[in-house]
């Protein structure tokens, strides 16, 4: 049983407290017996116990009484009371009071090992969860969005806000990848909410025909196949979040729905006409602009004020590039983590190279890049060859647009040379003209002889 398997029995009767410490100890478990409350308590104090079986009827410190006292120190411990036929209904009333099981005597020993197991084992995924949720908490904490970035600083500051506010509907606006519901999650964990409680929706995936049932659920026979009620996201949400990605791309005709949920708190499932009152922050995300989106007839005008009261916008990776070497070291520990590799890090030339990126990927393409990278090196830092990048030339002016060409190269000294050079040349050039070689030769004013 491990670390899992410690019972203490209390009971004032010395032949049941022998009797079941040796059932309990062949089947595998560590008894500790006390023939009191109060030796129950010290025990406690002594070391930790996985399950406690008490006796309802004792002197001086009946079963109940003692489960007030553990439940002071230890809410979780799990906790069983065992009485005869006459107290089942003070036993059941004990368990109204916090008490996880009861069992009657004289003890069915099956029935017994079976209360145990289910309630250890309830404490082991108890456990389990709440390892994974502190973690889920500390990944999505504002203290990991920690950023070097004035501009990023000042997004999570006005982020950090609107999280006491859990009333307050949250729009964040942003283009693809730079973290729009990684920040919604960190806005829903700094309002103390459980983590189980966050439930997202991408409104560009799911179909239009089943957006609106899986928003605010559906009753039994609403449409064909509806072969039982079932909750939406929104009431899945209860008490926690409800965040709605890609909000820009919400159909037309359920956005008065939306209206109402974020103006009167309250939707119907469809199917019903029975209203259902919402208890959750709603956040929104899209890399739309929702005012050109409202000018083209998509989204309504009314929709888009009421979603406007707290925005923030996240902004790209290539306006915060303080923020890539940061960002990059975070990812690499995640991938040794994930790998185990040693990973030394990037070598000044592979970091040289992603300074000089544009990222229209953003973060996303960011941690895409050291994956990747990750995979590929052998241990030793990661270099430019490592990473799916090509050289950038900043800035790239587009055809028309300007009278000058600025070109900004990027090279190690040990690849820095005349050839090299001349290639990246002749490689912006045809990147400029479609891979046209006439055209590339013409731009830089070269015969095509020359040029090849």
């Amino acid at each position: 049983m491990g670390s899992y398997g410690r019972i203490l029995v209390v009971d004032d009767t010395q032949s049941f407290r022998f009797m079941i410490k040796g059932y309990l100890d062949d089947a595998g478990y560590q008894t500790t017996c006390v023939a009191s409350g109060e030796d129950a308590l010290a025990e406690l104090e002594l070391g930790s116990f996985d399950l406690i079986l008490s006796d309802m009827v004792m002197p001086e410190m009946d079963g109940v009484a003692l489960l007030h006292r553990v439940r002071e120190h230890h809410t979780q411990l799990p906790f069983v009371l065992v009485t005869g036929h006459g107290s089942v209904d003070s036993a059941v009333e004990a368990m109204k009071k916090g008490a996880d099981d009861y069992l009657l005597k004289p003890l069915n020993w099956e029935e017994l090992l079976l209360v145990v197991e289910r309630l250890l084992e309830n404490a082991r995924l108890r456990v389990s969860l709440d390892r994974i949720q502190n973690s889920e908490r500390e990944k999505f904490s504002f203290q990991s969005m920690s950023s070097s970035s004035p501009v990023m600083g000042a997004t999570l500051a006005t982020a950090k806000q609107v999280s006491a506010s859990p009333r307050t509907t949250v729009s964040i606006f942003g283009e693809s990848g730079v973290g729009k519901e990684v920040l919604a999650r960190a806005i829903h964990v700094a309002s103390g909410q459980n983590m189980t409680s966050f439930v997202a929706i991408n409104c560009a995936a799911v179909p239009e025909t089943l957006l609106e049932s899986e928003l605010f659920g559906h009753v039994k026979g609403a449409f064909t196949g509806a072969d039982r009620d079932r909750e939406g996201k929104c009431g899945r949400a209860d008490r926690g979040t409800l965040f709605l990605d890609e909000i820009g791309d919400m159909p037309l005709s359920l956005q008065p729905k939306l209206l109402r949920l974020l103006e009167e708190r309250v939707y119907e499932k469809v199917g019903s006409d029975r209203t259902v009152t919402a208890g959750c922050r709603i956040i929104v995300a899209t890399h739309r602009n929702l005012d050109e989106c409202c000018n083209l007839g998509v989204f309504r005008r009314d929709l888009y004020h009421r979603l406007n009261i707290f925005p923030i916008t996240i902004p790209p990776l290539r306006e915060r590039r303080e923020d890539i070497p940061q960002l990059a070291e975070l990812f690499l520990n995640v991938f040794r983590q994930h790998q185990g590799k040693a990973l030394p890090g990037l070598s000044k030339a592979a970091l040289d190279l992603m300074m000089t990126h544009d990222w229209p990927g953003n973060v996303r393409e960011l941690r895409n890049l050291i994956e990747y990278a990750s995979i590929v090196t052998n241990g030793d830092l990661i270099q430019p060859e490592h990473l799916r990048l090509k050289r950038q030339y900043t800035p790239f002016p587009e055809a028309g647009t300007t009278d000058r060409i600025s070109l900004c190269f990027n090279f190690s000294l040990e690849e820095f040379s005349l050839d090299a050079v001349n290639r990246q040349v002749v490689e912006w050039a045809m990147e400029r003209c479609g891979n046209n070689k006439s055209s590339a030769a013409r731009l830089l004013k070269a015969s095509r002889k020359l040029f090849y």
